[in-house]
């Protein structure tokens, strides 16, 4: 009998087929042949606990690439601080960075927020060609709203 779980991935399968989305499609195919080789027992706990933090630094090796090639050096860097578009890039990825901050523990202790969060990201991936950082600031941005939400609950009593 096939698992619920196999079920919901071979949905997911579908509709990364359907979306044309590589990522979603990558990351089943290789979920579903961890699961199906007998490894996942081992596999899955390790990409529960590092994997964001694995991600995240992928997304920062791939970022930083420009710089260890020279594409990008100190002149380019003096050459965006002129600008006014940098300036509010930098501020967004400071604001960025804090929010996720926020969300990563949200993430790993409640699973009902992980669950909607997840849904919402294979949602965005799948349909509308986004990408699968959405847990980690969804998950700040959850955070941030939760707060707010119980800040003004608090003047309502």
């Amino acid at each position: 009998m096939i698992s619920q779980a196999t079920i919901f991935m071979l949905v997911l399968l579908v509709i990364a087929l359907l979306a044309k989305n590589q990522s979603l499609l990558i990351a089943v195919l290789v979920l579903l042949v961890i699961k199906f080789i007998g490894v996942g027992d081992k596999v899955f706990p390790f990409f529960q606990q590092k994997g964001i933090s694995l991600g995240v630094t992928i997304i920062t090796i791939a970022v930083l690439t420009p710089i260890a090639t020279g594409e990008i050096g100190f002149k380019q860097m003096g050459e965006a601080i002129r600008s006014s578009y940098a300036w509010v890039a930098l501020l967004s990825g400071v604001v960025v960075a804090l929010i996720a901050a926020s969300g990563i523990d949200l993430l790993k202790n409640d699973p009902h927020i992980t669950t909607a969060l997840v849904l919402g990201t294979i949602l965005a991936v799948a349909v509308f060609n986004g990408v699968a950082v959405g847990p980690l600031i969804g998950a700040g941005i959850a955070y941030l709203t939760m707060k707010v939400v119980q800040w003004l609950g608090s003047f309502w009593g």
